[in-house]
């Protein structure tokens, strides 16, 4: 037999027995050499349902804003195939993301891996400038270019982008969403920048008859925690929608890698990052430094952690720009933080 780091005769039953000369002496692997792991990723096991979408999704969404703005094709789809190997099944994006290319780009990954019945797609829509707003006519056509730049038949949870649109009737974007979901197209309605009132409203639509919005996304993070306010949280609460916040790391700052401000010009990232340089993101920052050092994981894992441990929230919409990026965000998924911790964190972020 056989033994790590030690010569030995392979026995006559070894496949490369037949080849090796008779008493030939051959190296076993190195005792450091990577052991190969069969069958699904450990995370294809961790499931939860969003809301009552029927889907049933990994606890952290894969944002795609950055695809095809500083991100080219080839570093998306190897993050996209890093968080599927880690067990991911849920990609985000919407059809103003880099005036569409980010949905090229997850339309040629879908479509080259085979993977679309095994991935949720979710795509925001009412900000593309061929098709801006939720008005009936555009609705329709945004959702059939999302369908063809992303190459499929159907979308799983359409968010309604009322941020775009504070004219449109909800009774008509819901009926043309209606349509939608009868021919189809999308299986459940999601929504973002629409108040508590309007909510409580396409509520009162549904039990005549319209889709149900059962996915909410909210600007939250452990620094943007007003957005998400009071009458959000009981109205998401008792309609019983899944909460999945977009800008869980507030634009890569509580990844922890930015910490002091650059000189001359900024890029747009740059001035979103310089925003929160201050003593309030500094305090916060130190306290996820003390936090990740205890439990053993990065910043932008206990932010993660951070929003996984406030009531609603299903699943935080997080983007990255590499594939070590997804697997520091995807350890966030396991880490439960004490009252103390979660406490900590607050003071510092208040």
């Amino acid at each position: 037999m056989a033994y790590f780091g030690v010569d030995s005769t392979l026995p006559s039953s070894s496949p490369d027995a037949a080849s090796a000369s008779p008493g030939a002496v051959v190296r076993g692997p190195h005792p450091s050499a990577p052991i190969p792991v069969q069958g699904p990723a450990v995370g294809s096991n961790i499931r939860v349902p969003l809301g009552e979408s029927g889907s049933h999704i990994f606890p952290l969404i894969l944002g795609a804003a950055e695809f095809g703005w500083n991100v080219d094709l080839e570093s998306s789809h190897a993050i996209l195939d890093t968080y599927a190997e880690l067990g991911g099944n849920a990609v985000h994006t919407a059809d103003s993301y880099s005036s569409g290319r980010s949905e090229h780009i997850i339309g040629q990954w879908l479509q080259s891996r085979g993977l679309r019945d095994d991935v949720v797609l979710a795509v925001r829509v009412g900000g593309h400038a061929d098709n801006p707003g939720l008005g009936p006519v555009n609705l329709v056509r945004a959702v059939e270019a999302s369908l063809n730049r992303l190459r499929t038949d159907r979308i799983d949870v359409l968010y309604l982008d009322a941020t775009t649109d504070r004219a449109s009737s909800l009774e008509d974007t819901l009926a043309t969403a209606e349509w939608l979901v009868e021919t189809g197209k999308v299986r459940a309605l999601g929504a973002i920048g629409y108040s508590a009132a309007q909510l409580v409203e396409a509520r009162i639509f549904a039990s005549a008859g319209y889709p149900r919005i059962t996915v909410l996304d909210v600007p939250f993070n452990v620094l943007r925690r007003h957005e998400f306010d009071a009458d959000l949280r009981l109205v998401a609460g008792a309609q019983g929608m899944a909460v999945t916040p977009s800008h869980a790391l507030e634009h890569g700052f509580l990844a922890g890698r930015q910490r002091s401000k650059i000189r001359g010009a900024l890029s747009v990232r740059g001035a979103q990052l310089a925003a929160n340089l201050n003593r309030r993101g500094s305090r916060t920052l130190r306290a996820l430094d003390a936090v990740g050092a205890e439990l053993g994981v990065p910043d932008a894992a206990v932010a993660v952690a951070w929003l996984l441990s406030q009531k609603l929230v299903t699943a935080p919409i997080v983007n990255a720009y590499a594939p070590q990026h997804v697997e520091e965000l995807v350890q966030g998924v396991g880490v439960r933080l004490s009252r103390g911790q979660l406490s900590d964190i607050g003071r510092a972020s208040e």
